[in-house]
């Protein structure tokens, strides 16, 4: 094809309109964008239609292309919008100046550049299994090979140690000569760790002490962000018509209010929504343990208005805490991943972290978040909210530059430490004296060192962040050490005999794997339970019921069984608090 002609100045007096330039027609089509409403649909239109056949001249301008393509995926105006911008997305990776500045966009998550990061094993393994010729070691980045250099022993067979004893072939060298011809250095090395006769925790551990850097190049099928939406699944479509709800929400109307409905998904849907979550992470370089481990047996749709549901995802039941329970939430907006949520849930609370991408912050944060508490409210029965100081800001740069704090304040978050409510009181009252305050970065990563909350009525000692949790694991740990001193293994053996004795549970072999791993893991403290002698026999079997809950398909039946076992909370929160002292 041949290239464009230069386009002419009109004559003096042409009515013509001058030519608008690719980067005139990027920052008006982001400055339009949020906005919707009568001729919003055309105008975007008449600019997306120019884009499309434009160079843009930087690789920042096709990021910004990129991200405001998605933003419109998510929020369309009408279907005509959607269809261009869903054209426009399906051919980005072969954009001329996508090619062009292809290498400047390697974790930008747009199809059509590659994607490198210390994923967490079992990610590794993950995408080694799907992407088996696309995954390598990025050796070039890679800051020290030493650790992994020492324990190439474990990745080979016994007679192969007399040549890698004796041959100094360097680290890369020696996988290069290991591998077979067909094999990435990278599927090679999560092969054999994964065939190291070893617990599941201890190959964990010993992988990802290498901190070893992967490249996950480009190609068909590949986690992009431009490719992420929900497809074959009935979630129902919303065009955006009103301006976007960007005022602060009263949370607790919003806690109030139902979803639409909760859906369960098949085993073979539960795994494609696991998959989408763990793409949608990986293509923004992260990991998150939830979607890592998450189990494709508990996945359920929280469905809201507007096109916005969550996909809950439950851990994999070997993955699951003791007593605390956690979910993945992935946000999604007409079919498209915009953010995901955490919640860690005990005793009617959940501690949440709550984090929008990129391209959509800014917009509905503050609506979506209450309907974010509104989904683990019906899921897990929570009725009181706590947020990280991670989550607030403290030893987070971007939590600290966005004014995350601030954000949880005035949704109606509550600090409890006496010297933090002290000092939010002393930086409201500069607020009121001088309009357009703002706390300095040393006070805010003060003010976020501690756990904020949202809770009606008298504070509980028993919600997330202020049950001492850990202090339970000191408890199994003095019991078990004063008892049985090495002999762990032998310790839970004795352990489970007298826990099943305890609460009455006969043919324990007749309980699922999963089932039997909770009470194994379960025995120890139920054998340190305060007061659990004098427990009625239907109180005992109530335990046994949440015990085996643990187990079962979704951990969310658990948080049930347990928030409605009022002896077994009460005696737990007199243990921590015993072992805390």
């Amino acid at each position: 094809m041949s290239a464009p002609s230069k386009p002419r100045p009109a004559k003096r007096g042409s009515t013509k309109s001058p030519p608008k330039s690719p980067r005139r027609d990027l920052a008006k089509l982001r400055a339009i964008a949020a906005d919707f409403g009568a001729g919003c649909a055309a105008a975007k239109l008449e600019i997306l239609d120019r884009l499309d056949r434009a160079r843009l001249p930087s690789a920042d301008a096709v990021a910004e292309y990129h991200d405001v393509l998605c933003f419109l995926r998510a929020y369309p105006d009408d279907a005509t919008v959607l269809a261009r911008v869903e054209a426009a997305l399906a051919r980005f990776d072969r954009r001329p100046d996508l090619l062009r500045f292809r290498s400047q966009l390697d974790d930008s998550g747009i199809a059509g550049t590659d994607v490198y990061y210390t994923f967490f094993a079992d990610t590794a393994r993950w995408l080694a299994q799907r992407f088996p010729e696309r995954l390598t070691v990025a050796w070039d980045y890679l800051r020290d090979d030493a650790r992994l250099g020492e324990r190439l022993n474990l990745l080979v067979t016994y007679p192969e140690n007399i040549g890698l004893e004796d041959y100094d072939l360097g680290v890369r060298g020696w996988i290069e000569r290991l591998k077979g011809r067909s094999e990435t250095d990278a599927a090679f090395l999560l092969e054999r760790w994964w065939r190291l006769p070893t617990s599941p925790a201890a190959r964990q551990q010993l992988y990802e002490e290498m901190q070893l850097l992967l490249k996950l190049e480009w190609g068909a099928g590949g986690p992009a962000r431009t490719r992420e939406k929900l497809e074959g699944f009935s979630f129902p479509q919303s065009f955006q018509r009103e301006p976007l709800r960007r005022g602060r929400p009263d949370l607790w109307q919003a806690i109030g209010e139902a979803p639409k409905r909760v859906r369960a998904v098949s085993e073979a849907e539960g795994e494609r929504l696991v998959g989408l979550a763990r793409e949608a992470m990986i293509a923004r370089s992260r990991d998150l343990d939830a979607f890592c481990y998450g189990d494709p047996r508990d996945v359920r749709v929280v469905e809201f208005d507007d096109g916005l549901a969550f996909v809950a995802i439950g851990m994999r039941p070997e993955r699951r805490l003791l007593v605390e329970s956690v979910y993945g939430f992935l946000t999604i907006k007409n079919g498209v991943p915009i953010g995901y949520v955490l919640a860690a849930a005990v005793n009617e609370s959940a501690e949440m972290a709550y984090n929008v991408f990129d391209t959509w912050r800014g917009h509905e944060a503050a609506h979506i978040y209450g309907r974010a508490l509104a989904a683990t409210a019906s899921l897990l029965g929570a009725k009181a909210f706590s947020a990280p100081p991670y989550q607030l800001g403290h030893d987070n740069a971007e939590g600290l530059a966005s004014g995350a704090w601030w954000f949880y304040q005035k949704l109606g978050f509550k600090p409890r430490d006496p010297a933090v409510v002290r000092l939010v009181e002393r930086e409201l009252a500069k607020m009121r004296r001088k309009p357009g305050y703002r706390s300095s970065v040393e006070t805010l990563q003060e003010l976020s060192s501690v756990d904020m909350f949202l809770e009606r009525g008298a504070p509980r000692p028993d919600i997330v962040g202020v049950f001492p949790l850990g202090a339970l694991g000191l408890a199994i740990t003095d019991s078990l050490a004063r008892r049985f001193g090495a002999d762990r293994e032998g310790g839970l053996d004795v352990c489970q005999e007298e826990a099943a004795r305890a609460l009455a549970v006969r043919g324990l072999e007749t309980w699922s794997a999963d089932e039997r791993l909770a009470f194994r893991r379960w025995a120890p403290l139920v054998g340190i339970l305060p007061g659990i002698d004098r427990w009625t026999a239907g109180e005992r079997a109530a335990l046994a019921a949440v015990i085996r809950a643990k187990g079962a398909r979704y951990e969310s039946d658990y948080v049930r069984a347990y928030n409605a076992h009022g002896k077994l909370r009460s005696a737990l929160l007199r243990l921590a608090r015993a072992a805390a002292t």
